[in-house]
């Protein structure tokens, strides 16, 4: 199970707000729902699953913006791919929450 941090940037929109884009974002990911988890977070987007699905959704919400019209998108990835033992975003949370 893989987790990829996910921000889109929108170029050359005109405005300094893009929840217009994160929205459509979401939107495309309410379509993968019962094949992954994903979060919403103020500077970004979490998306646990199969990195193959993974890979193929990151390159759908990058196309997000151009269907808007936008000429330019740059998109940041990180991805935790961890095969020595299971994982997800809640245990990842879980073992910080021990420590503290």
């Amino acid at each position: 199970m893989a987790i990829i941090d996910i921000t889109v940037i929108p170029v050359g929109t005109g405005t300094t707000s893009v929840s217009e884009y994160v929205a459509e974002i979401h939107k495309v990911l309410q379509r993968y729902e019962d094949r992954v988890k994903y979060q919403l977070t103020p500077m970004s987007t979490l998306i646990e699953g199969d990195l193959k699905l993974l890979l193929e959704i990151v390159q759908e919400i990058h196309e997000v913006p151009f269907q808007k019209g936008l000429q330019r998108v740059c998109t940041n990835l990180r991805i935790d791919d961890r095969r020595d033992k299971e994982h997800s975003m809640e245990r990842k949370l879980q073992s910080v929450q021990t420590k503290l």
